[in-house]
């Protein structure tokens, strides 16, 4: 997913444009992998879970091949548009599947180890795609995504090999797609999450794609630097991990919410202001941190919008979260251009903090 951050300077100087044009790269892909998990979502609930994945992960394998392949940024995006489309199945499925498995009342701490394997991809694939890239060039990493996705999918059919009863369909929901879908926005609560995590999306991480390219212009970080630099991201990820069963316990949902939305904005608030790149590397440490607070609140409440049909639920979760980031970095990326990371950084550092207080009284109203 994100990857091509730390790869847009060398895209830029590649294809012989700006970084807000080589961003496109990373729209294409955000944009294809909100919009076609409306179709894996209730194709998944129909056939099972599982296997949807597994399929999607080959197929996103071809698609990152031909990534590596590409000839120009226009075929780039297009591949990484296609990477999107078959992608887009992976996480929202797979909470789906945690929601169809596990309680509510465990079900905030176990998405929270979930959050282990995103974390850890987050940070791999930042540390790759700027190590790699370094090294090895740009194509590079995107044959070893490659290798990743064939590994995923034959380790998930292996799995389905082995336990084909945690694979099969649930109990099909009434209704064609549409219908369903139509059901779960009917709900107040349901649109409010789905805004929220749109808000979410669109404002931090369009303003984090560009943290990359900001280390590099503003302190002359090299491009593995820069990659373990925004890695630093998961690991903040990883530190709400082992404290999340703690955190959940002593702040509550709504505490998590506050107080990841403060963070949030303080950590923009000191990226902006970083006077070098170690105090840089702590702000996005700290994003990271206290992203997921608010971040997997919003993700446990999408498993419980709609039970009879999660996998629909879930979909316009990811749609609304993947269609805030593809329109989160465009309109930044012009502002990047010409007047550099700072000035999204301060906006976001404004504007998340607003957002998680919206959530956490519209939270208490709907406890009440």
């Amino acid at each position: 997913m994100r990857v091509i951050d730390p790869l847009l300077v060398q895209l830029g100087i590649e294809f012989g444009v700006t970084v807000g044009a080589a961003s496109i790269a990373a729209t294409a892909f955000l944009l294809a992998n909100g919009v076609f998990v409306l179709v894996h979502g209730p194709f998944g609930d129909r056939h099972g879970k599982m296997p949807v994945v597994a399929i999607a992960c080959l197929a996103a394998a071809v698609c990152c091949a031909l990534s590596a392949l590409a000839t120009s940024l226009g075929v780039l995006s297009f591949a990484r548009f296609l990477t999107g489309v078959t992608s887009s199945a992976i996480i929202p499925l797979a909470i789906a599947w945690l929601g169809d498995n596990v309680p509510y009342d465990k079900r905030q701490a176990t998405l929270a180890r979930f959050l282990t394997g995103q974390t850890l991809g987050l940070m791999t694939g930042s540390a790759m795609g700027g190590a790699l890239g370094d090294w090895l060039g740009w194509r590079s990493v995107f044959w070893v995504l490659s290798a990743i996705y064939v590994a995923a999918g034959a380790a998930l059919f292996a799995v389905m090999w082995a336990r084909p009863e945690i694979a099969g369909p649930g109990e099909p929901a009434a209704g064609s797609m549409v219908t369903q879908m139509l059901g779960v926005l009917k709900r107040s609560w349901a649109r409010t999450v789905i805004m929220v995590v749109a808000l979410e999306g669109g404002v931090f991480w369009g303003s984090f794609t560009f943290v990359g390219a900001d280390l590099h212009e503003r302190f002359g970080l090299s491009f593995a630097a820069v990659g373990l630099a925004v890695a630093a991201f998961g690991a903040g990820g990883f530190i709400y991990v082992t404290l999340a069963h703690i955190l959940v316990r002593l702040l509550g949902e709504r505490g998590l919410v506050l107080w990841g939305g403060g963070g949030l904005g303080l950590s923009f608030a000191v990226l902006a202001l970083a006077p070098n790149a170690i105090v840089a590397f702590a702000a996005i440490v700290g994003c990271g941190i206290t992203f997921y607070m608010l971040h997997n609140t919003l993700q446990t409440h999408g498993t419980q919008m709609a039970p009879e049909a999660r996998g629909s639920a879930l979909a316009l979760f990811a749609l609304c979260l993947f269609v805030g980031q593809a329109v989160g970095v465009p309109l930044a990326a012009p502002v990047v251009d010409r007047w550099g990371a700072v000035p999204i950084f301060w906006g976001a550092a404004l504007f998340l903090p607003a957002l998680a207080l919206f959530f956490a009284v519209s939270l208490r109203k709907h406890r009440a």
